[in-house]
C-alpha cells in the first residue's frame, strides 16, 4: 500500500489533450497578477534588501508563464480551430483577451525596472520592439472585442459585470508603458513619438472605460452584485482608475524634457501640471472604488466565492493602484502616500500567494481547464 496517496496530474480531464483544448486567455491574467507584482516588489527594495533579487526572479518566472500560455493558447487555434474561433462570440471569456497585451506589459516594464542593469541598452530595444507589439494588440483588442458585442455576442445589463473593462484598459495600460520606455530611447525623436503614442492610448482608453464603470454603477444599484463566481470582478473597476492615474504621472513626468527637446517646452510643464493633478484626482476616486470592493467582498466572504481563474482579478488592479500610490509619493514627498504604498504591496503579496497556489493546485490536477465557450454547445 503506498505511503502517500498523490494524484496523477490532469486527473479531472478526460486525457492530457483537453489541456489544450479547454485552454483559454482567461490564463494571462496570472501573468498580469504576478507581473504586477514583481514591479511592486522593486518598488520597496531600498528598505528590504535583497527584494530587489526577489521581484526580478519572479519577473523571470512571469516571463516563462507568459511563453507557456503563449504557446498553449497558439497550439488550441492550430490543434482545435472551430473550437478556439468560438470565443468571439462568447460574452465573457471574449473579454479576457485583453488580458495579453496588460499582461506583455508587465513583462515589458520588468524589462526597463530589471534588465537595464543586466544587459545594458538591449534591454531597451527588446522593451521597444515590445511594446510596439503591445500597443498594436491593445487597439484590436480596444475596438475588435466591442465591435463583437455589437453585433455577435448576447448582452444585457443584469447581467453585465466589470470584465467589459478588460479589453479596452489595455490601451491604458500600455500608455504607462509608454511614460516608462519613453526617456530611455536614444533619439529625441523616437521619444517624442512614443510619448504622444501613449496620450493617445490614454485618450482611446480611459473615457470609455469610465463610461462603463457609469453603467457597471447604474447596474449594481438596479440589480445588486454579480454571482458569487464574478467575486473578483468587484476589483476590476479599481484597474482602469489605477492606470490612468499612473500613466497620468508617467507621462507628465517626461513631458517637460521630451517636449523641450521637440520646441515645445511651454507645453511640457502644463503636461506635468495635468498629470500631477489627474493623479492625484483619479488615486481619490480609486481610493472610493477600492473601499466599495472590499465591502462588496466582505459580503460574498459571507456565503463563499468558489474559486476560479477571475480570482486574480483581485491583483493586477491593487498593483496598479499600489505603483500609482509609490508614483505619487515620489512626486508629493508625503509619507502617507509611501506608508499606505507599502501597505497595498502587502497585501497584494498575501492575495497572490492564496490565488497562485490555488491556481497550480487547481491546474495539476486539471480542474482549471475549461473552456466556457465549448461546454456552452456540449462537448
Amino acid at each position: 500500500m503506498p505511503i502517500l496517496d498523490i494524484p496523477r496530474p490532469f486527473s479531472q480531464l478526460n486525457r492530457p489533450r483537453e489541456v489544450i483544448r479547454q485552454f483559454t486567455p482567461n490564463w494571462f491574467a496570472a501573468t498580469m497578477g504576478t507581473g504586477v507584482l514583481a514591479l511592486a516588489l522593486a518598488q520597496l527594495a531600498t528598505h528590504i534588501p535583497g527584494l530587489l533579487h526577489v521581484a526580478e526572479g519572479l519577473w523571470l518566472v512571469n516571463i516563462g508563464l507568459f511563453v507557456l500560455f503563449s504557446l498553449l493558447y497558439a497550439a488550441r487555434w492550430v490543434l482545435f480551430f472551430d473550437e478556439a474561433r468560438r470565443v468571439f462570440g462568447h460574452s465573457t471569456v471574449s473579454m479576457f483577451f485583453g488580458t495579453i497585451p496588460m499582461g506583455l506589459a508587465t513583462i515589458i516594464n520588468g524589462f526597463l525596472l530589471f534588465g537595464l542593469s543586466r544587459w545594458g541598452n538591449a534591454a531597451v530595444s527588446i522593451a521597444e520592439v515590445l511594446w510596439w507589439l503591445d500597443v498594436a494588440m491593445a487597439l484590436a483588442c480596444g475596438v475588435l472585442i466591442p465591435f463583437m458585442m455589437f453585433t455577435r455576442q448576447e448582452h444585457s445589463i443584469d447581467q453585465m459585470t466589470a470584465v467589459w473593462l478588460l479589453p479596452v484598459v489595455a490601451a491604458e495600460v500600455a500608455a504607462a508603458s509608454g511614460g516608462l520606455l519613453a526617456p530611455h530611447l536614444a533619439d529625441t525623436a523616437s521619444q517624442f513619438g512614443v510619448l504622444i503614442t501613449s496620450y493617445v492610448l490614454w485618450a482611446f482608453s480611459v473615457p470609455v472605460a469610465f463610461s462603463i464603470l457609469t453603467i457597471l454603477l447604474l447596474r449594481m444599484a438596479l440589480h445588486k452584485l454579480p454571482h458569487e463566481n464574478m467575486a473578483a470582478s468587484s476589483w476590476l473597476a479599481l484597474g482602469p482608475i489605477g492606470t490612468g492615474a499612473l500613466g497620468m504621472l508617467v507621462m507628465g513626468a517626461d513631458a517637460p524634457a521630451i517636449f523641450a527637446a521637440n520646441g515645445l517646452p511651454g507645453l511640457g510643464e502644463i503636461a506635468d501640471g495635468i498629470g500631477l493633478v489627474a493623479g492625484i484626482t483619479l488615486w481619490g476616486f480609486g481610493l472610493w472604488w477600492m473601499l466599495i470592493a472590499m465591502l462588496i467582498t466582505l459580503r460574498y466572504l459571507r456565503t463563499g466565492i468558489p474559486f476560479n481563474l477571475g480570482w486574480w482579478g483581485f491583483t493586477f488592479p491593487l498593483g496598479v493602484y499600489a505603483l500609482a500610490t509609490f508614483k505619487l509619493a515620489a512626486r508629493l514627498d508625503l509619507t502617507f502616500f509611501s506608508v499606505m504604498g507599502g501597505v497595498l504591496v502587502i497585501c497584494l503579496t498575501l492575495l497572490w500567494v492564496i490565488v497562485m497556489s490555488r491556481t497550480v493546485r487547481g491546474a495539476y490536477k486539471g480542474e482549471l481547464f475549461v473552456s466556457p465557450c465549448i461546454a456552452s454547445r456540449g462537448r
